[in-house]
């Protein structure tokens, strides 16, 4: 059969995650084309892919302006330019597979799926923890009947004090006005969905949400602390921020996101990064003088149409990357950390022994959880196999979403800031 032709339109990170499918499985997805307005990005895109100069576009006009000549489009711009490339993209006649989150406001979220129904578009939302084993195992279980019904589900984020620094605080993710998307948003999308997901087909009515910004304030900021860690600050030896310590004694962690500023150079070196760090790499200033605003903490709690509730913890700033889920249900409940690959099952069974039976799903997914599938533990390249079988009219997985699936999610992200801020209840 023949491959799937797609042009990439935004070759930064994400989207090139996602292409990488196409290196690993040609004769599944080609990518045929790019659309991308940095000139190194642009180059480095074409001869990964071995695209043809003439498919190869500054800007999203000029792709437009040719003749049809893919099946879809894998959209990685930034989060603020989904809707108002994604539109365009629709009506000249592609099929869409979309970074998350889809959409920056309720009126954009909106708008998307309108267009995506009157077009009879095939569009799907980068949803990619439904398709880590770990997310779809329990949703299997879920499916199957094992816990009865779902009366609760409490989810938590416990984001890393270095991942929390170089995205939310050093990174493009730290300002909502210049990013147009909030904490909950930007990070926790992943997390809603997966809520939403858990209880598909029951509607939410209402919500409220409680957090703020509370730990990386200028008024935290130790008394000697300098401008730039490697440069004036005479505390760095001992500071859990130190760039240093982050993105010099860990050069690969955050590469994608510290060393841009580096990428006209072929193959920098440890002193070309120390170098940018003293100099005119952003991510080389003190954490704590930044123009960051998003939350550091937040809580959301949900009610549902048939009566159930769930509830979503967000922390910035902690040791060590962790989710958590505890779905309970009429008959029994689920619980586990995704970093860990297993989760436990118990089911309501009073005995002279128990009030239940246990059973323990070890998923034997180990190092990185990257594997053979890609990053977010193995669901990356899992949700673009999924895409090119729904491109092909194959049979899909329980894990896809559709831009209207993906709905609730963004709407409770809104609700919930909207709550958070308003100190009240939202309704849906």
């Amino acid at each position: 059969m023949n491959p799937v032709k797609v042009i990439l339109v935004g070759a930064g990170n994400r989207g090139n995650v996602y292409c990488r499918y196409a290196l690993e499985n040609p004769d599944r997805m080609q990518v045929v084309g790019v659309v991308e307005p940095n000139t190194v990005r642009l180059e480095k895109a074409k001869k990964l892919y071995h695209i043809d100069e003439q498919h190869c576009y500054n800007t999203l006009t000029d792709f437009l302006s040719d003749e049809i000549f893919g099946d879809a489009v894998i959209n990685g711009t930034m989060d603020h330019l989904h809707v108002q490339t994604s539109v365009p993209i629709l009506e000249k006649g592609y099929d869409l597979l979309l970074e998350k989150p889809y959409a920056v406001s309720e009126e954009e979220t909106i708008t998307l799926a309108k267009t995506a129904e009157k077009l009879d578009r095939k569009v799907m939302i980068c949803h990619v923890l439904r398709y880590t084993p770990f997310y779809h195992a329990i949703k299997e279980r879920i499916l199957n009947g094992d816990i009865g019904d779902i009366i609760s589900i409490q989810t938590t984020e416990h984001v890393s004090f270095h991942h929390m620094a170089v995205s939310y605080v050093r990174g493009k993710w730290r300002n909502k006005e210049q990013c147009h998307a909030s904490m909950l948003l930007a990070k926790c999308c992943h997390d809603l969905d997966i809520i939403m997901w858990m209880n598909s087909g029951i509607s939410p009515t209402s919500l409220s949400s409680f957090g703020g910004r509370h730990f990386f304030t200028e008024e935290n900021r130790p008394k000697d602390a300098g401008k730039r860690c490697m440069v004036d600050c005479p505390i760095e030896e001992n500071c859990h921020y130190s760039c240093k310590k982050h993105y010099i004694d860990h050069p690969n962690r955050w590469k994608q996101y510290v060393w841009t500023c580096l990428e006209h150079m072929e193959n920098p070196t440890l002193e070309d990064k120390i170098h940018s760090l003293k100099t005119d790499n952003h991510f080389g200033k003190c954490v704590w003088r930044y123009d960051n605003n998003v939350v550091d903490r937040q809580t959301v709690s949900i009610e549902f149409q048939n009566g159930s509730v769930a509830t979503h913890t967000m922390l910035g700033g902690s040791t060590r990357p962790q989710r958590y889920i505890h779905v309970i249900g009429t008959k029994g409940d689920i619980r586990g950390v995704f970093e860990e690959s297993n989760f436990t099952l118990r089911k309501i069974n009073p005995t002279k022994e128990s009030d239940f039976t246990e059973e323990v799903i070890d998923l034997n997914i180990k190092g990185d959880m990257a594997g053979a599938f890609g990053g977010h533990g193995g669901g990356d390249l899992r949700l673009v196999d999924d895409f090119v079988n729904y491109i092909k009219d194959e049979k899909t997985s329980i894990s896809r979403t559709t831009i209207n699936d993906s709905m609730n999610s963004h709407l409770a992200a809104f609700y919930a800031d909207q709550a958070m801020e308003e100190k009240r209840v939202i309704f849906f």
